[in-house]
């Protein structure tokens, strides 16, 4: 008599029984009362102990070649058997430099077009930054900072106020000769996103290289650590008569 798919499955549904579950212990936990979780240790194997427990002879090792010798049966990475590795037949030429920097260039006649198509707007008070000129699409991206340059100098009108990472001599001096203003702030990657952002309850990081801090400290260069080009902090609570 044969039974049916239904009899012969009932036990996989039917309920646990009492005995079947885990039974855990209700006695203190002492030092002598601690033991090994179950299943958490295990035999050692044992090689080298007779051919009767199979693994005598060679100890699992199979017969001679490198894996089969003591003490280097796995060399260093990048080792080829005693011939050149590749990675001394080829050559190397310069280096990667760990301080360098990429700016995302903005040259005047883009910046002009911007402002006389009304997409950037300036004033001492809220000068342009790279969080202007990356939302209304003058740059794609910020990179490390952006720079101005001088290219398109004939085509500005009108007086910008500016405050980038960086600034050519003629940008500079393109802009102050139509009454505008640039200044450049050191950034860093986080200051930098947090500007693109709109962050302002974090602050702000301060240049460590050496060589950051004497260019932005230099006057020539609109840096604003130099004396008189730190912009004036403006205060939202009302001016006492």
């Amino acid at each position: 008599m044969y039974l049916s798919n239904f009899a012969r499955t009932s036990k996989l549904w039917s309920t646990p029984s009492i005995s079947s579950t885990r039974q855990y212990s209700t006695q203190p936990v002492n030092l002598h009362t601690l033991r090994p979780a179950p299943g958490s240790q295990h035999t050692q194997k044992r090689l080298g102990r007779g051919q009767g427990s199979g693994r005598g002879g060679t100890s699992t090792r199979g017969h001679k070649g490198q894996k089969a010798r003591s003490g280097n049966g796995k060399p260093k990475a990048g080792f080829e058997g005693g011939q050149t590795p590749i990675t001394r037949r080829f050559p190397k030429r310069g280096f990667t430099n760990p301080t360098a920097t990429e700016f995302a260039p903005v040259n005047l006649d883009r910046l002009q077009h911007w402002i006389n198509s009304g997409r950037l707007t300036s004033s001492p008070e809220k000068p342009i930054t790279a969080r202007e000129l990356l939302m209304s699409g003058c740059i794609h991206n910020v990179k490390d900072g952006v720079k101005l340059l001088g290219d398109g100098a004939e085509q500005l009108k009108s007086p910008v106020f500016l405050e980038l990472s960086r600034a050519s001599k003629s940008a500079i001096s393109a802009i102050e000769s139509q009454g505008g203003k640039v200044v450049c702030k050191y950034y860093n990657d986080l200051a930098l996103k947090d500007l693109v952002h709109g962050r302002t309850d974090r602050q702000e990081a301060l240049p460590v290289r050496k060589a950051d801090i004497l260019w932005y400290a230099n006057k020539r260069n609109r840096g604003y650590l130099a004396p008189g080009m730190a912009r004036p902090a403006v205060s939202d609570a009302p001016v006492s008569a």
